[in-house]
């Protein structure tokens, strides 16, 4: 108990005597020391007195799906900051493999008693992915945000940036650039994001059957690379990846079936993540909105703790084709 009672305090910023005041619930505690010893509490993982249990900590859970992606620290530095602006103190959730899985990431933020959810990566964008976790959040009452495209029966607040608009970026670059044969490396058949860039590449090619332009693959290099030497093969020039690790698994299957990029193959990724200009060669990407989305999935959660209202549609922000070393000319141009 001794140990707790120091422990807390040196997070909160008091004294002992007055996290035991807290704790005991007695008096002459401000409202704001009273919400700082709790933070502390809930942050450091020991159980609130079972009278204090029923009220939210101004902790807001952020559950990513890795941190080996560089998108997704930049998503969390921007959100993270965000929520200290507004007093709320963040828990980053970021799941490994073999580890702790999204659905008991849920149930700890719930124990916690979190004031709301933010979710970058997550199930809710696999349409074949189990969802009851989601609908325990929605059961309690609790406010979450979404970033990028999930399924849309979860009927949460969602901040994404534009599928269709980013591919059609890419595309677009890429037929400039003389490219006729134009594949893509996607995410798996159920990832909802995958599927909106799909339909609008589609679309815009006048492709029936995208059977012969697409591949699938996880969200990492080694799947990339496999996916890649297959379109490679079928002689395409151009390659739309659904992020910058498939674009990297692109360049290095091109390199190993013996061609170049961009000499032979241009590949193009989607993120713009950190060090992208570091590659060699520097990605050609289409870069997502990352620090305005943060703020804005932030500004969405705090609206409904404040219960000001949920807003129930998607917000689409829009993308920015940033052209690097990794495009040119199609062979023979």
């Amino acid at each position: 108990m001794t140990k707790r009672l120091t422990e807390v305090a040196r997070k909160a910023g008091v004294s002992e005597a007055t996290v035991s005041r807290v704790l005991n619930g007695r008096g002459g505690v401000s409202e704001t020391t009273r919400t700082a010893v709790l933070t502390a509490l809930d942050v450091l993982g020991y159980e609130r007195p079972t009278k204090l249990r029923g009220e939210r900590a101004r902790l807001v859970g952020l559950v990513l799906p890795e941190l080996q992606n560089p998108i997704f620290p930049a998503l969390a530095e921007v959100v993270t900051g965000s929520l200290a602006q507004r007093g709320f103190t963040p828990a980053l959730c970021a799941r490994t493999i073999g580890g702790v899985s999204e659905a008991d990431y849920v149930e700890m933020l719930l124990d916690h008693q979190v004031s709301g959810v933010i979710f970058a990566g997550g199930s809710y964008a696999l349409a074949d992915a189990p969802h009851d976790h989601y609908r325990r959040l929605t059961d309690r009452g609790l406010p979450v945000v979404l970033v990028n495209a999930g399924v849309d029966e979860l009927g949460f607040p969602r901040v994404s940036t534009d599928d269709a608009v980013a591919v059609e970026q890419a595309y677009g670059h890429l037929r400039s650039l003389g490219h006729e044969r134009i594949g893509m490396v996607l995410g798996p058949e159920g990832h909802v994001p995958s599927r909106r860039k799909l339909a609008a590449v589609a679309r815009i090619a006048g492709w029936a059957d995208p059977a012969e332009w697409v591949e699938r693959s996880s969200f990492s290099m080694e799947g990339a690379r496999v996916a890649a030497s297959k379109l490679v093969d079928r002689g395409v020039t151009g390659v739309i990846c659904a992020s910058d690790v498939l674009a990297l698994g692109a360049i290095r299957a091109v390199r190993r079936l013996g061609r170049s990029v961009p000499g032979d193959v241009s590949v193009v990724g989607y993120d713009d993540s950190a060090f992208m200009t570091c590659t060699d060669p520097p990605l050609t990407t289409v870069r997502q909105p990352i620090e305005t989305m943060g703020q804005a999935a932030v500004d969405l959660l705090v609206t409904q703790i404040e219960g000001a209202g949920v807003l129930h549609d998607e917000l689409l922000f829009e993308p920015e084709l940033v052209v690097r070393g990794s495009t040119a000319p199609a062979p023979g141009r």
